[in-house]
């Protein structure tokens, strides 16, 4: 089923992460991880594409894996920053050979070392949504930032470039992790204002981990509440605790989210499939 469907459903609705395993010989304890979490029966799975392409071998095979043998719909995430647009088509022949049709079309991140500026096939997420459109009836979703892109002179700019992805043809938005509600809810007023009204997924990472907190500013510059931060001051050097609060503090933002009417909560689950589990749990009565 195409997630433009989906999410047009009365309800609400609960999907997970997952990420290809870096090595080859890791394949199948990650394949064990995701096989629980699809068990969970979320209303999608969103399976990533490592930077640069690193791990996209695996990414069709997953996404096959978790529609063929476990029923839910994926979610296939592919990037092009690094890419040709010969790979881009040979990925998505491939989808189109597995009966996958939604694609999470994101840029990717800048290699560290750079990109060769006279090889650069794609610049914007926008030129390979452009492109997908071009080469199969795929659902397409973009990436959006509620705290600004890093790479953004300002929030008018990043809105700019969103509203370019919608544009192009993307069909919904699944937010960078936020853990402040409240920029959720302004981010959300100011795309409106500015004619994006496709739908906006709700991106939510349970921190489990205290180390996880500097790399998670690296990559999205998000603001850190104070409470969030006593958390993880108090809890960040024991595992078991930080665990629990890491999924109390989610499970806290998705009911205040549901409550004021957000539909659509997607869980960066990072191949736990305790995580996902703790919180499908915590929602039982409220996301039926």
């Amino acid at each position: 089923m195409k997630i433009s469907e989906i999410l047009k459903q009365d309800k609400v609705t609960l999907s997970f992460e997952v990420f290809p395993p870096k090595t080859s010989d890791a394949f199948a304890s990650v394949e064990k991880a995701i096989a629980e979490i699809a068990q969970l029966k979320p209303d999608f799975m969103s399976v990533t594409y490592g930077a640069g392409g690193g791990t996209s071998a695996h990414t069709v095979q997953i996404a096959s894996n978790v529609f063929h043998n476990y029923g839910v719909t994926p979610l296939a995430h592919l990037t092009c920053v690094s890419s040709t647009k010969e790979h881009v088509h040979r990925v998505l022949g491939e989808l189109k050979e597995h009966n996958i049709e939604n694609i999470l079309a994101l840029r990717g991140d800048i290699p560290a070392d750079g990109l060769d500026e006279a090889a650069i096939e794609y610049r914007h997420a926008a030129d390979l949504i452009h492109d997908i459109k071009q080469h199969g009836d795929f659902c397409i979703g973009g990436a959006c930032y509620p705290d600004g892109h890093t790479e953004s002179t300002n929030k008018e700019e990043d809105i700019r470039y969103l509203k370019e992805k919608v544009d192009a043809g993307c069909e919904f938005l699944t937010t960078q992790m936020f853990f402040d509600n409240n920029i959720f809810y302004n981010f959300l007023y100011r795309i409106r204002e500015q004619g994006i009204t496709v739908p906006v997924i709700a991106g939510i990472m349970p921190v489990t981990n205290g180390k996880q907190i500097s790399r998670i500013c690296q990559l999205s510059g998000t603001y850190l509440p104070v409470r969030f931060k006593a958390i993880v001051d108090r809890f960040g050097d024991n595992p078991k605790a930080m665990k629990q609060a890491g999924i109390a503090y989610a499970t806290d933002q998705i009911i205040d989210l549901v409550a004021n009417g957000v539909r659509h909560i997607h869980v960066y689950s990072m191949n736990k499939p305790e995580v996902a589990a703790g919180i499908q749990a915590n929602l039982s009565e409220i996301i039926k």
